[in-house]
Parts: structure tokens; sequence; C-alpha cells
């Protein structure tokens, strides 16, 4: 954007500041990573974030929608930004560089946990080995190591099961406010469970390939003549390993369909190898002098009964597997609301649907409507299905399983909160004010908000926040919103921020935000 435009639009230029001292205490502390990606500083002598934006203004847009009926469908912008000299400038990022990048990388709530329970792991592994090793012939009890290998597949699975998500999520937004904000802020830091899950998916792996490798060499010595439960043995240990190196983060964000296929298919091939192994392993050990039959091998095998738990697991989602009617309402050619009229739905609960549920879900926040007897789902143009979705309206969609509580309903235990979202993450924070009221103040950036989204949207969104700050990006460009998050938070005396957006923006604006002590929330993407 050049200055002349910058002008034009109502940005602050050099001129703006000609009065103003320039000193190293009055500069922001906003340097240039803190704009977003491709976005250039608009501003010469001192980067004020975006204090002048051009906002859509509610309450304007409340009283021309009710005595003006020729105008047409976007009103004209209002400017609800800051004069520059009131702008407050964003506090110093704490510590070096060097710190910033171990503790909101390697040290995230999300790698704590992972941390926790590989160590947890490693410390049994290293210990069943340590016990072992004078014993002839070498290695820990077969046996013992399969049950650990299938026990921390049990805790990858219960730690993802939706009654459990929920139930934690209801646990942890019971804590009252009278409790520290630095304790509230630890709990709702909740989200990050996923790490619990990655961790024990890792160490079910190291687990399985201990008891691979000890059948291999008792095979190989002629303890053990048994080539099948060999062979089955490393058929699942490399579905177990795919499973992990498609789920690491690279590769997960490459082709998430393709670790969708793969943790889904692959985890239920490798439920079916389990049985067929501990069926072959208690025929075997039935079949040794003085041992009972197969089935008295199989009760006493713990691995038996933390299978069926598995397997339960894993097939009750799809019990529940249902396709619904759909009532669509395409907004725009970006954008399309989705009806559901098949039951009522609880505060900031998510919904994945499907056209095809052997081939991809996808997650939405659900908007419970006013009647209090259905709900709907926005979704923007983001990907292939999306589009599709858009440009060729369904009246049906598979559901699965139950709605899932997500990261907003963590908003509730503080007292004052900021919403940040861009584009149809509007979504997800209509269904978290819509559902349950609270003193909040809502940031939203996205082009042509009423354009692309009617109406609707935007008079709930100036129902649940008449002060809400909406910045049309097709009029202004992309503003500083770590900036405006943090002046919002000011006037807001808020406790916490919360985000919503891509995984760029929501990272930038957590980080941006937490390393300056304020705290923040968003989602991770960890699956």
């Amino acid at each position: 954007m050049t200055t002349a435009k910058a002008s034009d639009s109502g940005y602050p230029i050099e001129d703006t500041f000609s009065d103003i001292p320039i000193t190293s205490s009055s500069m922001s502390s906003s340097s240039s990573d803190d704009l977003e990606k491709g976005v250039e500083p608009i501003l010469i002598h001192r980067q004020v974030g975006a204090n002048e934006v051009k906002a859509f203004d509610c309450e304007t847009y409340a009283i021309e929608r009710r005595h003006d009926t020729t105008q047409p469908t976007m009103v004209r912008d209002q400017r609800n930004g800051v004069p520059p000299g009131h702008m407050v400038n964003l506090p110093v990022k704490r510590g070096n560089r060097i710190w910033r990048g171990l503790r909101y990388n390697l040290f995230t709530v999300y790698q704590r946990l992972f941390a926790m329970c590989l160590i947890a792991n490693m410390a049994a592994f290293i210990f069943v080995l340590a016990q072992n090793r004078h014993t002839t012939p070498w290695g820990p009890n077969r046996n013992h190591v399969a049950a650990a290998a299938a026990a921390n597949v049990l805790a990858a699975f219960l730690i993802r099961q939706e009654h459990v998500i929920n139930s934690l999520y209801a646990i942890c937004c019971a804590t009252p406010w009278w409790l520290p904000l630095r304790f509230r802020r630890v709990v709702a830091k909740l989200y990050h469970f996923g790490g619990i899950h990655s961790s024990c998916a890792v160490s079910a792996t190291v687990w399985f390939i201990l008891f691979t490798a000890l059948i291999t060499k008792d095979f190989a010595s002629g303890d053990y003549n048994q080539p099948g439960i060999v062979a089955t043995a490393y058929a699942l240990m490399t579905l177990l390993l795919s499973i992990c190196i498609f789920a690491v983060p690279k590769f997960r964000m490459v082709s998430h369909n393709t670790f969708e296929a793969v943790h889904r298919f692959a985890g239920w091939t490798a439920v079916g190898l389990l049985w067929v192994l501990i069926l072959m392993v208690s025929q075997a050990a039935s079949d040794m002098p003085g041992a009972g039959s197969l089935v008295i091998s199989m009760v006493k095998s713990p691995v038996l009964w933390i299978l069926v738990a598995i397997t339960f697991l894993t097939i009750l989602p799809w019990l529940r597997l249902r396709k619904f009617e759909a009532f669509p309402e395409v907004l725009s050619n970006h954008a399309i609301r989705i009806h559901f009229k098949y039951m009522k739905m609880g505060p900031i609960l998510g919904l994945r649907i499907s056209d095809n549920p052997l081939k991809e879900w996808h997650a939405f926040a659900s908007i419970p409507a006013a009647d209090g007897q259905s709900f709907s789902l926005i979704v923007s143009d983001a990907g292939d299905w999306t589009k599709k979705q858009i440009r060729e309206p369904r009246h049906g969609y598979w559901v699965r399983g139950i709605p899932i509580t997500g990261v907003l309903r963590m908003a509730i235990v503080f007292k004052r909160i900021v919403m940040v979202t861009t584009g149809s993450g509007i979504g997800p924070v209509l269904s978290m004010l819509v559902s349950h009221p609270m003193p909040c103040r809502l940031l939203w950036s996205t082009p042509d908000p009423e354009k692309t989204y009617g109406e609707n949207i935007m008079e709930s969104v100036c129902k649940a926040d008449p002060d809400a700050m909406i910045i049309n990006t097709r009029a202004t460009g992309r503003p500083d919103m770590v900036a405006l998050a943090y002046q919002l938070y000011l006037q807001s005396n808020a406790e916490a921020v919360f985000c919503i957006s891509n995984a760029s923006l929501t990272r930038k604006v957590v980080c941006g935000l937490e390393s300056r002590g304020i705290p923040a929330y968003g989602p991770i993407w960890d699956s």
C-alpha cells in the first residue's frame, strides 16, 4: 500500500506525527514481526498499529437498518479508531528472542504434557530393562510389555473420547471467579490435552517395538517357533509407526486428508490385528504343557480387557452415525450458513460433518438458534471441500458421535474477555456469545463483512457487542491485530484474550500477547 493510498484510506502518515517528539521511550515495541505477514508498515515515524482503521459502527448500522430502506446493504464505514495521540504502545516483550523461542515453541503446555507422559513411560521402560538385565533368557516378560503398549493405546483413545473431553471441560469450567487469576489462567489451558494423546501413542509404539524385538529374539534362537505371531507383530508395528509419522505436524499440515485417512484406516486395521495377535498368543500359551484352555489363557490376559475397552471406544462414535436434513443458506460466494433442526444444541459445542463418512470430516462450531430448537454452522471458503459446499449446497450431511466442547468454553472462567477473530471465525465466537452472554469486547477483521456473511450475522455480532470493532479489510488493508487486541484488553479491563482465526494469525496473536504477560488462548490444530 502506498503512502498516498494510506492517506486516502484514513491511515495516519508521517505528517500526522510531525509535532510528536520521537524518542526511544515513545517508540512502540511492536516491531515488523508483529505485523501480519505480507502487510507493509504504513506508519512512517512511529508504528502504532491500526489506531485509526475504518471500523463498522454497530449502533449506526442498527439505526440505518430500522429507518432507511433505500440504502444499499452495505452501510457506509464509520470511524471508531483511537486518535494517534491516545494509542497505547505495546509493552516490550519479555526475555530475549532465544528464551521466547524456547518458551513458546518447545515448552508450550502441549509440549510439557507430551514430555511428562513420555518421560514417565521411558522411566518405566528403562526400569523394566534394567530389572531384567541378568535374566536367562534375557529380557522382560513379553506379556507385561504387551500390556504396557495396550494401556498406552487405551489412554490415547480415552483422552480423545467425546464424553471424556466434555467431562473435563465441565469440571474445569466450574472454576469459580474468586480463585486467583493465575490459577484460572492455568486451568484455561485445558485444550492442550492433545499432548497426552500424542505422547501415549508414541509411548505405545515404543513399548510395542520392544515386544516385537523380544519375540524376534526368541524366534531366532528357536525358543518361540511362532512365525505367524512374529509376522503379525511386524505388520502391527509398521501400522503404529505410520500413524505416528503421518501425525508429525509438518506432514499433517501438508496433507491433512492423508493424515486423516492413515489415522482412521491404519488405526482400525491395528485394532483388528491386535485381536488377531492376542488370539494367536493365547493359543500358543494354551499349547504349552500344563497350560489351560484358550479361553482361560485369554481371560487371564490383561491385554484382552484393555483391547475390549479400545474396541468399544473405536466403535462408539460410529454407532451414532446419522444423516440429517440440512437447510443451506448461501451468504455469498465465500460463505454459507448451514441450518440443522434435528436437535437442541447446548452452549459452545462443535460438530463434525461430512458428505462422505469414510473419507473426510470437518469440525465447525454450532450457533444455537433463537428458538432454542435448532442451530447453524458457518462454513467459509478455506479449501476444496468448503468451496464445494458453497458452490453446490447440500440438503443433508452425515454427523458422527456427539457435539464436543471447544476451546472458547474456557472463556467463562474469566470475568471479562476480548474476542479476536477473522473471517468465518465469527461462527465459534457467536456460538459462545449467543449461548453464554458475558462482558466481552469483540474484534472482527474480515473482507466485506456484511456482503460476505449477511445481515443476520451482522445483527448477531452487534447484539453480542454493541461496541464491536468490525474491520473491513477490503477497504483498509490488514491491521495489526496484536496492537488492536491489546488496546481493547486495556480499555475493557479484560482478564484474557481469545483468538479464533487461521493457524498463523492465531499463533501470532497468542504468542504476541503472552510474550508481553497477557493471558491469551486459541486453537492449536493438533488433530
